[in-house]
């Protein structure tokens, strides 16, 4: 399923994904029932994914213009709790504790659209996404709203290159999972508790805050501490680098940051230049792949 799936991505722009994972009672009752059973039709997670990029091929490609998924059916990834050190209190092995995350695509590819929108208008915007399309889908995220009430987006995603913020909340030593077919670098997952990823974001901002006001990431890292502050205690936070793994892997992206904010709490500006110039160097180009023709 992996080889499908590094074929599937060729010629399509990286995209990289940050995704939070909780425990079955942290949804509302009734989508309980929904939720587990989705995330048991999946024998794999290449089989998710493999699933997940061909039907978003299939949006592209469809008749009818409209390119937005229609809810039927909604994909769910699973991942186990790490476990409790010692086991139970009798000493024997815990049973491994499921943690999920719902796709959420009406409401994602929602979100996608009105950012798309914000910078484009007139003739272009509706080339791109008519507007029958974009109410259409706007009955459908209200539909979903209306049946799951108050609802957490439980990903985020970014194309050409992962947003700096995001490596605030790992470290070197979290869990990693490198997938790789043919020779080549599917993808690698980055995993942390979300009490770790907190710290460590709250870490980054209290720093941040006092020796650079001024920082974009300041303000990405408020931003990302608020979203995850919305989840249970005990979710689990994943890195998922997406294609883009393949030119950066092994890659020591974390460790910069973590350095970077370091030595500008210290006040050691050299220190902290030398760490952005590392970061630079490995992702600039990965950007500039945005602008290639």
């Amino acid at each position: 399923m992996t080889g499908n799936l590094y074929r599937g991505q060729a010629g399509l722009p990286f995209s990289s994904t940050l995704r939070v994972y909780e425990p079955l009672e942290a949804f509302p009752e009734e989508q309980r029932e929904a939720i587990q059973a989705a995330g048991a039709r999946t024998a794999s997670r290449a089989a998710v994914e493999n699933a997940e990029l061909l039907a978003s091929l299939g949006r592209i490609t469809r008749s009818g213009g409209d390119p937005f998924p229609t809810g039927r059916t909604d994909l769910v990834r699973v991942t186990t709790a790490p476990a409790p050190a010692g086991g139970t209190s009798d000493g024997a092995d815990a049973d491994p504790v499921l943690l999920y995350c719902p796709s959420q695509l009406v409401l994602r590819a929602g979100l996608a659209a009105n950012a798309l929108m914000e910078g484009i208008h007139g003739p272009l915007a509706e080339l791109l996404i008519p507007e029958e399309q974009r109410d259409k889908h706007q009955e459908r995220i209200d539909q979903v709203k209306a049946r799951d009430g108050s609802i957490r987006v439980h990903t985020r995603a970014s194309t050409w290159g992962i947003p700096f913020s995001w490596f605030s909340l790992f470290m070197e030593s979290d869990r990693k999972d490198v997938v790789e077919s043919a020779g080549r670098i599917v993808t690698v997952r980055v995993w942390a508790t979300i009490t770790d990823a907190l710290e460590r974001a709250r870490y980054a901002v209290a720093n941040l805050a006092l020796a650079a006001p001024d920082l974009d990431m300041l303000d990405d890292l408020a931003q990302l501490t608020e979203w995850l502050e919305q989840f249970h205690v005990d979710s689990m936070v994943e890195l998922d680098y997406g294609a883009v793994a393949d030119k950066v892997y092994p890659d020591d992206s974390p460790m910069d940051i973590r350095l970077g904010i370091e030595c500008l709490a210290e006040g050691d500006m050299t220190g902290a230049a030398a760490a952005y110039r590392r970061l630079a160097s490995r992702w600039i180009p990965i950007r500039q792949l945005a602008r290639a023709s």
